[in-house]
């Protein structure tokens, strides 16, 4: 028998953590168990009607053949046209990028980009994918932890640090998953000023949550505090959680010329194009009323209030309130050390969501997949009901453990 050789790229990541919780937690309920599941990043809206009839339109008129490589001129005069509205940002269609999904714009701004052994700056906690895309592209993903009494975010001193002559990109994630960290006009500014210092760093602006903000701040685009550093930004964002259309898969990019070029190229060698219906769907969810969003954004407020009240009663845990995206990412590091009634140790937070799951019925990410260990992940995607039921198994469970004197392991500050 011929045996497999897998390539090292391949060999450096794995399943994206949260598809192997949701595929655990469903082969639980398969086998007859109550599971609430809180693991998906997933709105759990419907896509709204009028951007599904638009697919039907487009499938009725013909649409379905092989678009540009960079996206329909139609759908790139939308996306241009939300970021003049929305943002007070000038670009030309040239400039932007359509693909399936936003992931892949992302991946195609790496593969067009970086050579063996550059270095991109990983703010944590992050978003799983990030330096899994990073690492396959064969980049260094350097991580910057973050503390939860500066709300996860990154502060100017730790990019400083983290600035090396080899560092290709810095990956901003505003609003951001898992913290539901929303960075502040003079957050922003001093990011700006330290990158001023360093003109070979470009920033990597994700923004795939931007409409769901819990904050109540001011919206200052981070290009329009810092207009100079748009010649090297490429902002990203997509369809999947404003307008509900995670299975769609159409994302866009927007940034300097050479760049959406380079990744055009990349793209034309891979996926050929974006699909030519998302891609309509896409044009008229921009153009469109926007009446969805605001009603999604004010039923993820109400289930923060919810969740966040519930665990306040919970003794040996803490949570940092999300000010945007649907994630409330809570501090276990109280827990660690703990016995269950099995007389199991829960040595990490990889132990206690295995406890969760198994004990209790409760489907949440451990936060060491996320950089931040003595953490779990609960999403907020899930009706009132769902969530007063998750709270409810997490309580019980922190309940019945034996507590340690103290936890084993402390969460160590960054330097």
């Amino acid at each position: 028998m011929t045996q497999l050789i897998l390539s090292r790229r391949a060999s450096r990541i794995g399943l994206a953590p949260n598809a192997a919780a949701k595929a655990r937690a469903q082969a639980l309920a398969a086998s007859g168990r109550s599971v609430v599941e809180l693991t998906a990043g997933e709105p759990d809206f419907d896509t709204p009607v009028p951007v599904k009839q638009a697919a039907i339109e487009a499938l009725a008129a013909g649409d379905t053949k092989y678009t540009p490589p960079a996206g329909t001129a139609d759908l790139r005069a939308a996306i241009r046209d939300k970021l003049a509205r929305e943002n007070r940002l000038d670009y030309a269609t040239d400039q932007i990028i359509v693909s399936s999904g936003g992931k892949h714009v992302i991946y195609n701004a790496f593969a067009a980009t970086l050579d063996e052994g550059d270095e991109v700056i990983v703010p944590a906690p992050f978003w799983q994918s990030f330096p899994a895309m990073v690492s396959i592209n064969d980049g260094v993903p350097v991580t910057v932890a973050s503390r939860p009494e500066d709300g996860y975010k990154l502060t100017p001193a730790r990019l400083e640090a983290a600035i090396t002559p080899r560092t290709r990109w810095l990956i901003l994630n505003t609003p951001s998953n898992p913290g539901g960290a929303v960075y502040d006009i003079d957050e922003l500014s001093a990011l700006a000023a330290v990158l001023r210092r360093h003109p070979h760093v470009w920033v990597l602006l994700d923004e795939i949550y931007e409409h769901i903000r819990f904050d109540g701040g001011a919206r200052d685009h981070f290009l329009t505090l810092a207009p100079d550093l748009a010649a090297r930004t490429l902002i990203v964002n997509g369809a999947s959680k404003p307008y509900a259309m995670t299975g769609w898969r159409v994302g866009y990019g927007a940034g300097p010329v050479e760049l959406i070029r380079a990744m055009v190229v990349v793209q034309s060698q891979s996926t050929s194009s974006p699909s030519s219906i998302g891609q309509a769907a896409l044009a008229a969810a921009l153009r469109g009323d926007q009446a969805f969003v605001a009603m999604s954004v004010a039923a993820y407020r109400e289930r923060r209030g919810l969740l966040l009240d519930a665990l306040a009663k919970i003794d040996g845990v803490r949570c940092v309130p999300p000010q945007g995206a649907f994630f409330a990412f809570v501090d276990v590091n109280a827990l660690i050390g703990s016995t269950t009634p099995k007389g199991e140790t829960i040595a990490s937070d990889v132990d206690f969501v295995a406890y969760l799951l198994h004990e209790h019925g409760l489907a949440v990410v451990d936060g060491t997949s996320f950089g931040t260990p003595d953490h779990i992940r609960l999403s907020m995607v899930a009706d009132s009901a769902k969530l007063v039921e998750g709270a409810a198994r997490l309580a019980a469970a922190v309940a019945a453990l034996k507590r340690a004197q103290a936890p084993a392991r402390l969460q160590q500050e960054a330097a």
